[in-house]
């Protein structure tokens, strides 16, 4: 299987898209639209999460009721997977969460660690990867790997809001399999590595350019 690619087209998807992508967007609307973007995702992801059924008592009667079975790993990979974190949490509010932090290289365009903080009780939970772009897929597949080495089951979930068609290649290529959940496929990376059309750089977007 290695990586099934889910496109939402849904349209309160694509109008949040149109607002991040464009250039006269201020950070703050744009973190608004990221994070609506990423309520939109994680609701359509997790809509196969195992569930248990049991009963609820209302102020009139007794009731079926579904509640989660398993309750999630959510890692963001830092520091543009911040931007889907908040919809992760108010979606998932018992998950815990991970942290890996990836820096690019700007001469290799390599991913450079710099932080892993990952839950000691993985096992078989459902992962779920949330960072807005997949382009290289570099920092991605290091942070799938780590996950596996934690004994992450697989496929695991990937949510980004733009995806590039060398991004999801590197992905197949790992062996790993993954159903990565976006917003678009765009159509290439450009010399720098980045995502054409694209946004720019997700998290000087969000957080504005480090000095």
């Amino acid at each position: 299987m290695t990586v099934v690619t889910i496109v939402a087209d849904h349209p309160l998807v694509l109008d949040s898209l149109a607002r991040i992508r464009d250039v006269k967007t201020p950070n703050a609307l744009f973190r608004q639209n990221l994070e609506r973007i990423g309520t939109l995702l994680i609701a359509e992801a997790t809509r196969t999460l195992p569930s248990v059924s049991g009963n609820v008592t209302t102020p009139l009667a007794d009731a079926a009721a579904e509640r989660i079975a398993v309750q999630p790993v959510i890692v963001p990979i830092l520091r543009a997977g911040l931007g889907f974190l908040r919809p992760a949490q108010e979606l998932l509010p018992d998950a815990d969460i991970g942290f890996i932090g990836i820096a690019r290289n700007e001469k290799t365009h390599e991913p450079e660690p710099y932080v892993n903080k990952l839950p000691q009780n993985i096992g078989e939970r459902p992962v779920i990867v949330v960072d807005p772009m997949l382009a290289t897929g570099g920092s991605l597949v290091h942070t799938l790997r780590l996950l596996v080495e934690r004994g992450a089951r697989q496929p695991m979930t990937v949510i980004v809001a733009l995806a590039a068609p060398e991004g999801i290649a590197a992905v197949e290529a790992s062996g790993i399999d993954v159903t990565l959940f976006t917003a678009v496929v765009d159509d290439r990376l450009d010399h720098n590595a980045y995502i054409v059309p694209g946004l720019g750089d997700a998290g000087d977007r969000q957080f504005g350019t480090p000095a």
